[in-house]
């Protein structure tokens, strides 16, 4: 089955979205439907969970509209960004020191299920989930993390996409239309809605569209679009029972995606980059990514008494990636990767002449080494969370008792073509043979049970929790360039069971404040045919929070102790070392604050108007204890003391609002501090250094009538230039000044 969509498509979608209904459908961030397999759902959950969680609702996802995952994510603390493309196609993200590269140390959800392409054998996100379709985000760390699992040692970060409108009898409609700088424009569409026909059923079906698309803000040598086109549609059926003696509900969904995008691995020497940072060589110029995926899923929820409740979740994700990029380039008859060259260029005054490929230069013939990582993941799983809520005398319990099956796959089926450098063309004068340069099947299995009792004695709440992973991992080697695949040419079977323990506690000191604290261990599970240990730790958290009316603060100080940190080559990291090999990093601290304030201004004065302002902050100590030499770029030769790279100690976001019965306005001031692109100490040197930059972002709508409004945006108002990261190859820019504006229709 292929996945066909289009801006013409959307179109229309939008239009039907435009259809007068009968009354405005009030959605939910999330549907009720996924409350057993959730930990927090709403802001005020997310307020009681002992231990560190943040939950960004619709109406904070309304107020920029954004696109980039990374914006959205400075509004929570303890999160680290790595940013590459500057539209946040693929997230680098990390928790607590984790790890950002392709967030393949954190676990990624999409309505209750694990969304990376195959979330055991090969986590990289290098399809992640569109922000703009979501109606909420849940960023979970400490304890509570180990309902998710695999991953709990940084934490979990689950999406909510958009419910079924849920106004019984009546059809929701919704439209968001936006052009604006380097040929952005997005077409976003919502309809659907609940009906009753007949007796105790109701039935609800919704059909979503986006397309977003961009001519890119970097500037080819060469000429052509830097940018990307992608296409996002959701098809979602329901059922429930309104007055039955045995409440049911039951959803199917379906979700295809399809992107292109102009995108590459190769940045800019420095020197370059303070000259024109938004410049790309025309080595770049047939560098392609094209990206298919595919959810099938069915949530069926049972109430059995009105104190237990039984959720289970099928699922199958299907994802094929084949990026066609810059991999390598020959200098002095030796291919070099085009890290080592950016980093060095005086080193390699050939290879950079062959990158940069100025008119009348020629290169020697298969001097450009261009790969196509062509891969193909899938992952599929049952899960059921069982709810019971009872009590003991005095005390009030909610146990969860879970068991998921799981099973994920990677097939890198991937060749090498060779081409010459001739006067800024790019030629092929090699082609290679598919499956030439990789040939291999990463495979996962495991089976995960989890039981957690949260118990509710007066004031104090103790939530104890222990997860189980039992997972057996295989990789399967072939000849290069055997697309039979008949006869393997090895087989690496490998298996890992842990248990992961973990409690927390909140004391109610009074009705506005509340004590938190609690421990667990983090795991990360060994990639197929790795010989690495798992990736353990133990984690600790502590704090406070208080609330009353409009005010708000929460404080968290946490501590990570590293039994055993890992680094997994990949491409995105840099390379230079075997692509999915493990490093063993030894024994890492992590420890920090997690500070967030808000209050609402404009109630507290008594100015007739709203005025939310709020603060997050976070800072963060990440260094090695051990010495060892690495062949991982990001790590190099490590004495213990050594900071973590792209970890910066400090981050602050500032947010003000004035929301008026017609209009409201919006500002973000996004400071983050400087960070290391290799490991190290003392003063960072500035071709490892990676800038601190302040952005702020605008926005406002303006409400026409009770169906129609106008919206703007500025990103970046001040146009602040900023080098991201010197991984995958070279220094990157952020995204420049973008400005964006359109209508907003609801129905």
């Amino acid at each position: 089955m292929t996945f066909r969509t289009g801006a013409m498509g959307v179109a229309a979608l939008a239009a039907l979205a435009a259809i007068p209904a009968r009354a405005t459908a009030q959605e939910a961030s999330s549907s009720v439907l996924l409350e057993g397999i959730v930990v927090t759902g709403s802001p005020a959950s997310a307020s009681k969970v002992g231990g560190s969680a943040v939950y960004i609702d619709r109406k904070a996802l309304d107020a920029f509209a954004y696109s980039d995952v990374n914006r959205i994510l400075r509004q929570a603390p303890g999160v680290q960004l790595q940013e590459e493309d500057g539209f946040g196609l693929r997230p680098n993200i990390g928790i607590r020191g984790s790890g950002a590269d392709r967030a393949g140390r954190i676990a990624v959800m999409e309505d209750g299920i694990l969304i990376a392409p195959a979330p055991y054998s090969a986590p990289a996100a290098y399809y992640f989930p569109r922000i703009t379709r979501m109606t909420g985000v849940e960023v979970v760390k400490g304890p509570a993390a180990i309902k998710y699992g695999p991953l709990t040692t940084g934490g979990a970060l689950h999406l909510f996409s958009t419910p079924i409108p849920d106004v019984e009898g009546r059809v929701g409609a919704r439209a968001d239309l936006m052009a604006g700088s380097y040929g952005g424009r997005r077409a976003h569409g919502v309809f659907g809605g609940w009906f009753a026909p007949q007796g105790r059923l109701q039935f609800g079906a919704m059909i979503e569209g986006l397309h977003e698309a961009s001519d890119g803000f970097k500037r080819l040598d060469s000429g052509g679009d830097t940018g990307f086109r992608i296409d996002d549609v959701v098809l979602k059926l329901g059922v429930r029972t309104t007055d039955a003696a045995l409440p049911q509900s039951l959803e199917l969904k379906f979700q295809g995606y399809r992107e292109t995008s102009d995108e590459t691995y190769l940045g800019l020497t420095l020197a370059d980059f303070n000259v024109d940072p938004y410049r790309r060589y025309r080595g770049s110029q047939v560098d392609r990514l094209d990206v298919e995926h595919k959810t099938w899923q069915a949530t069926h929820r049972v109430d059995f008494t009105s104190a237990i409740d039984l959720t289970t979740t099928v699922y199958r994700t299907e994802t094929s990636r084949a990026w066609y990029k810059l991999n390598d380039v020959l200098s002095g008859g030796t291919l070099r990767s085009i890290g080592a060259v950016l980093a060095n260029p005086g080193n390699f005054p050939d290879a950079y002449a062959t990158l940069v490929g100025a008119d009348g230069y020629v290169s020697p013939a298969n001097a450009l080494r261009v790969r196509n990582n062509n891969r193909i993941y899938y992952a599929a799983g049952v899960q059921s969370v069982l709810t019971w809520r009872f009590a003991t005398g005095p005390a009030q319990h909610q146990l969860e008792l879970s068991a998921r099956f799981h099973k994920d796959e990677e097939d890198r089926f991937q060749q090498d073509d060779r081409y010459q450098m001739d006067s800024g063309r790019m030629i092929l004068t090699s082609p290679g043979a598919p499956g030439g340069q990789e040939n291999r099947v990463g495979e996962a299995r495991a089976w995960a049970f989890f039981a957690r009792d949260t118990i509710e004695l007066g004031a104090l709440t103790v939530t104890p929790g222990v997860r189980h992973e039992s997972i057996d991992l295989k990789r399967t080697n072939y000849a290069l360039g055997d697309g039979t695949r008949a006869t393997p040419l090895s087989i690496n079977e490998s298996s890992v069971h842990v248990w992961i323990p973990g409690v927390s506690a909140t004391w109610k000191l009074s009705p506005s404040w509340r004590i938190v604290g609690g421990a667990h261990r983090g795991f990360s599970n060994p990639a197929p045919g790795s010989a690495s240990d798992p990736e353990t730790s133990w984690n600790y958290e502590a704090g406070a929070r208080f609330k009353k009316g409009a005010a708000s603060l929460e404080a968290i100080g946490f501590f990570t102790d590293y039994a055993t940190l890992v680094g997994t080559c990949t491409a995105s990291t840099g390379g230079g070392c075997s692509i999915g090999a493990q490093f063993n990093g030894g024994a890492v601290e992590v420890k920090g604050l997690e500070l967030t304030v808000g209050h609402d201004v404009g109630q507290a004065l008594g100015l007739g108007v709203d005025v939310p302002v709020s603060a997050i902050y976070t800072f963060t100590d990440a260094k090695f204890r051990t010495t060892f030499v690495s062949g991982y770029e990001p790590w190099g030769n490590v004495a213990a003391g050594f900071e973590l790279p792209y970890v910066a100690k400090h981050q602050l976001t500032l947010n003000i609002g004035v929301r008026a019965k017609r209009w409201r306005a919006d500002l973000t001031v996004s400071r983050v501090g400087q960070a290391r692109a290799v490991a190290g100490a003392g003063p960072i040197p500035a071709n490892q250094r990676i800038d601190a930059r302040t952005l702020v972002d605008v926005a406002g709508e303006l409400t026409l009538t009770q169906h129609v409004s106008l919206v703007a945006s500025v990103l970046n108002l001040t146009d602040e230039v900023y080098n991201v990261a010197f991984a995958p190859a070279g220094a990157r820019p952020g995204a420049p000044r973008m400005v964006m504006g359109g209508l907003k229709l609801r129905f």
